[in-house]
């Protein structure tokens, strides 16, 4: 069985291949990301890749920040929701892979359209209530760019999660201090975010290294004993955008654009196929 760095080399390569197949896409945020993909769907969830749109009975995860789709969809793909060749129509006509994931594509493993961003909180916060109206003791997940947090949708959400003690959500933000326009210090500088969370009344773990596989595993477990405690959890994740590949790494330059023939060739060179290109 390949390992989780094994698993992530191989996203990552899905990744720089998919946006470059087409010439679009956004690479940065899921290069910086793909490491709590990888320990979140092939370690710590508990989930059915033969996918119920209802999820009853299992751990719910949704993508807020829904531009970094090129790593969810390899994730999906790589952990058994469909074929690992359909990653090749990524954003193509017709196809189920758009660039901003929605439903009535009926790809599975999507359950909500995301890419207008702030949105994300309010629909995973529907979704925790929901399991605790059935009674079910499962989690659910979500994941946000820290400069989406400039939608001030958001603090409502994190203050009505708090208010009606939704401790089946697990919320992780990915700390990048990158945005579309530039650093998230200069765009809408976010202050103290941990003391944001907290006095909002949440849980609050810090991941200083969430491009450690094994940290990021290690942080989602402990998440979890929290569950049920009365408080909604917020991970910050700190991560850095285009990660993995040198001439991408650290920089909103690569938020949202793809790479070119001799870009991808070096990027590849980087990053170890382990599991087969799609």
């Amino acid at each position: 069985m390949a390992s989780l760095q094994e698993i992530a080399s191989q996203i990552r390569r899905d990744i720089v291949r998919m946006v470059h197949g087409v010439a679009s896409g956004h690479p940065g945020g899921s290069l910086g990301c793909t490491e709590y993909f990888t320990a979140l769907f092939f370690k710590v969830m508990k989930h059915n890749p033969a996918f119920n749109m209802n999820g009853t009975d299992e751990d719910l995860f949704f993508l807020s920040n829904g531009h970094i789709s090129p790593v969810y969809y390899s994730t999906l793909a790589r952990s058994g929701y469909f074929d690992i060749k359909e990653l090749a129509t990524f954003r193509r006509i017709n196809s189920r892979l758009q660039g901003h994931p929605a439903t009535h594509e009926h790809l599975p493993g999507i359950r909500i359209a995301s890419g207008s961003l702030g949105q994300g909180m309010s629909v995973a916060i529907g979704a925790a209530l929901t399991k605790k109206l059935n009674g079910e003791s499962n989690v659910v997940y979500s994941l946000h760019g820290d400069g989406e947090l400039d939608e001030g949708q958001n603090w409502e959400a994190i203050m009505f999660a708090a208010h009606h003690k939704v401790d089946n959500l697990i919320s992780t933000i990915d700390w990048n201090g990158q945005q579309i326009d530039g650093p998230t210090l200069k765009v809408m500088n976010l202050g103290n975010l941990d003391q944001k969370f907290l006095s909002f009344g949440w849980e609050v773990i810090i991941l200083e290294n969430g491009n450690d596989v094994d940290a990021v595993v290690e942080t989602l477990e402990k998440a979890r004993t929290f569950v049920g405690k009365g408080k909604p959890i917020a991970i910050l994740m700190k991560t850095a955008m285009g990660k993995g590949v040198d001439f991408m790494e650290g920089s909103h330059e690569w938020h949202g654009i793809a790479p070119n023939d001799e870009q991808l060739a070096k990027a590849l060179s980087q990053l170890p196929e382990t599991l087969g290109d799609y």
